[in-house]
């Protein structure tokens, strides 16, 4: 058991972080990227941008993951299905994945929204749309849960406890 640990603590890390829309997602990614200074991929963000497929995003992050560093992951995560895609090719590539869930109760989230999109009726509608793509961790996922309206600090905190 010992050995298995060590190995496990070797491995290059991959943290995969989900949630919904205005969450908290990004700023949270974005700091513990730089506290650690790790390379942050958002997925969507570079799907939509360049307009590629899934199949060319998960190429993309194939070709990250042989690098061996030790990763950020936003995007590409709302179903359980597509964060086990995912879990498996970067664990193929030896990477040991922790999954984050970073919630956020639903107020604060369109009230971010409205503030972002400057419209009551946008936060609704990308709320409404973004809302029924997101399923919620099943417990073998075994997520990291954070709270969204915590500070990056106690959010860290928990975070490096958990791993």
């Amino acid at each position: 058991m010992e050995g298995k640990k060590s190995t496990t603590l070797s491995l290059p890390r991959a943290i995969l972080v989900f949630g919904a829309p205005a969450s908290g997602k990004t700023t949270f990614c974005e700091k513990f990227s730089q506290q650690f200074r790790a390379p942050y991929y958002n997925l969507t963000d570079i799907k939509e941008e360049n307009g590629f497929s899934r199949d060319k995003i998960l190429l993309i992050l194939d070709l990250i993951a042989r690098t061996g560093q030790n990763l950020i992951i936003e995007g590409e995560l709302n179903t359980e299905a597509d964060r086990q895609e995912i879990r498996k090719l970067l664990e193929a590539e030896g990477y040991n994945p922790s999954l984050i869930w970073i919630q956020t109760d639903v107020n604060t989230i369109k009230s971010r929204l409205k503030n972002r999109l400057k419209s009551v009726a946008k936060a609704k509608e990308e709320y409404e749309a973004k809302i029924s793509e997101l399923e919620a961790p099943s417990d073998s996922e075994n997520p990291i849960v954070l709270s969204g309206k915590h500070t990056f600090e106690t959010q860290l905190s928990h975070t490096l406890s958990q791993l």
